[in-house]
């Protein structure tokens, strides 16, 4: 059975940091390319970050510079550290595992940025 399980969420005033983490078992976590996404009341879900096996990132533009993703393999973890946090990043973040048309998404964590 393929659990995602992400954990780090919470309060924090704008201008903070979180670490979000993701958990994995179930599957080979080296073989999948791995994300975040997140969503917004009202809103789609959208893209945070995404590493893919080979450990190429790419970001959605509104993070590039504040968020960043990584993995450890051996772990079988995946993080996103957050920092400079605004009201906008407020959100459901997900942890997602995609090999081809095979995906995995975990129960999502709520970040809350608000003073």
């Amino acid at each position: 059975q393929v659990q995602l399980v992400e954990s780090g969420g919470g309060l924090v005033q704008p201008g903070g940091s979180l670490r979000l983490s993701c958990a994995a078992s179930g599957i080979t976590v080296s073989i999948y390319d791995m994300g975040w996404y997140r969503q917004a009341p009202g809103k789609q879900r959208e893209l945070v970050a995404r590493v893919n096996i080979y450990g190429s990132t790419n970001y959605a533009d509104s993070v590039k510079g504040r968020f960043t993703i990584s993995r450890d393999n051996a772990k079988k973890t995946v993080y996103l550290q957050m920092n400079s946090l605004k009201p906008e990043d407020t959100a459901v973040y997900y942890c997602n595992a995609n090999m081809g048309p095979t995906n995995y998404w975990g129960q999502g964590t709520q970040v809350t940025v608000s003073s």
